[in-house]
């Protein structure tokens, strides 16, 4: 399975009142990892929007375990868990530098093409390890 890792550091105008990583900003957390994985895969999202295959999210997940504040360094850690010729599906763990897991999440992509009609992805994304 692929995997991969992303470090992101907690930014003052991500955190609420409280200081605490607002958790709609998971969701863009998760979407960078998703990015860098891709490129690790040899890929980007430009360049497979450029030739006519769209990843829309279909269906994510997120469990909060522990909060993050500003100034955190955040380990993000994606793995793809599935593949199918139309779909792929990530993993998120979410930890601080002395290993507490702060978030999980889930995510599920269709590759669907400039009228939002479902397609077959590229081979070598189905195939990327």
């Amino acid at each position: 399975m692929l995997t991969g890792e992303t470090i992101i550091r907690v930014r003052y105008a991500e955190t609420d009142r409280m200081g605490l990583l607002h958790h709609a900003n998971y969701l863009v957390y998760f979407e960078q990892a998703r990015t860098d994985l891709l490129r690790q895969a040899g890929g980007n999202y430009k360049d497979l929007e450029d030739r006519g295959y769209y990843l829309v999210v279909s269906k994510i997940e997120i469990k909060y375990k522990s909060p993050a504040y500003y100034d955190d360094e955040l380990r993000i850690v994606t793995t793809v868990t599935r593949t199918t010729p139309v779909r792929l599906e990530h993993k998120y763990e979410v930890f601080r530098p002395d290993g507490t897991r702060v978030a999980e999440g889930s995510s599920t992509l269709a590759c669907v093409d400039g009228e939002g009609k479902i397609q077959a992805m590229p081979d070598w994304l189905v195939e990327a390890k």
